[in-house]
């Protein structure tokens, strides 16, 4: 009996609530390093992105600079602000241009990563593939002033088409004044810039396809290109499927800022965007910071919709998603 009376003691030594707390302490000691690195991010996160929201109240007021967001002399209106962009004349070409831009850029800009990819992974020559997945990467750090001057330089009226077009009797055309050229050059030198960049975490992805798949397939007789369709292809599927929630998440975020350097008087009608439209609303002439922030909101709800509908899409015919 005193045998099992100290065995029974022993057991329950390590339910004591000191014991599993010293242990919690303990994990919390060695996490610490790893907690003080994660602060700095925690705290940019919560500056520029939380805090920012308490300013999205301005959006139901009829609000001046230098007016308190909260305060005595607060003069709500409500969904006013709202209702006026939606009766505006320029609602629907505002939502016609921006969609147009973003869907077309989706449509291009999202599968072309992906194949590139695949086609550095299926490369022999792995210094090859590095060499060229460098020289895709960098034109991601060239900055949109640069991007669009490169632009001008190239398409412009004495740009090198132009000068090209006129060296063979033809006359020359300014693409930046004309409506037709802005999307095409718009989406095409964004994908350029950044479809290298994107292909990082597919490669990333594909570098942990385990080599005896490509092995036994081989041993099959598959061919280079139906191992990276039935091995390499289904392997980065769960993050295809995650990295194409958050594109169609943030499908309407297009910024302003390749949009208005790339805007003229000539291409008006197709550049003028809902973030372009924000900023001049917002920052340029008198400002109306109220109705800014209330179209602001309005296209933020829209990513929001978008974003719950791919991922319940997402849910519900495969299992990836992101919450």
């Amino acid at each position: 009996m005193a045998r099992q009376k100290s065995a029974s003691t022993a057991v329950a030594v390590p339910k004591n609530g000191n014991t599993v707390g010293g242990g919690k302490w303990r994990r919390l000691r060695k996490s610490c390093p790893w907690l003080l690195m994660l602060l700095p991010a925690v705290l940019v996160v919560f500056l520029f992105n939380y805090l920012p929201i308490y300013g999205v109240l301005i959006a139901f007021q009829d609000f001046m600079p230098g007016d308190q967001i909260i305060g005595p002399y607060t003069h709500w209106v409500g969904f006013d602000n709202f209702i006026r962009f939606f009766t505006d004349v320029q609602f629907w070409p505002l939502m016609k241009n921006t969609f147009l831009l973003c869907i077309l850029g989706f449509i291009i800009g999202f599968p072309l990563p992906i194949i590139i990819a695949l086609s550095l992974n299926a490369l022999k020559g792995k210094r090859t593939a590095k060499v060229i997945q460098t020289i895709f990467t960098a034109p991601h750090f060239i900055s949109l002033v640069v991007m669009v001057g490169m632009l001008t330089l190239f398409f412009g009226r004495y740009g090198l088409v132009n000068n090209i077009i006129a060296g063979i009797g033809g006359d020359r055309v300014s693409y930046f004044l004309e409506e037709g050229a802005f999307r095409p050059m718009y989406i095409l030198s964004s994908n350029w810039q950044d479809f290298g960049w994107s292909a990082i975490i597919y490669i990333a992805a594909l570098s942990n396809v385990d080599p005896g798949l490509h092995e036994a397939a081989i041993l099959d007789g598959a061919s280079r290109f139906q191992r990276v369709i039935h091995v390499d292809l289904p392997a980065i599927m769960p993050m295809v499927s995650v990295m194409l929630i958050m594109s169609i998440g943030g499908l309407m975020g297009v910024g302003y800022e390749k949009a208005l350097l790339m805007q003229t008087d000539g291409n008006l009608g197709v550049s003028e965007l809902i973030a372009t439209y924000v900023y001049k609303q917002g920052l340029t002439g008198v400002p109306d910071q109220a109705y800014a922030t209330a179209i602001g909101l309005f296209n933020s709800v829209i990513n929001v919709v978008l974003l719950i509908i791919a991922n319940t899409t997402s849910k519900k015919f495969s299992e990836n998603s992101l919450f």
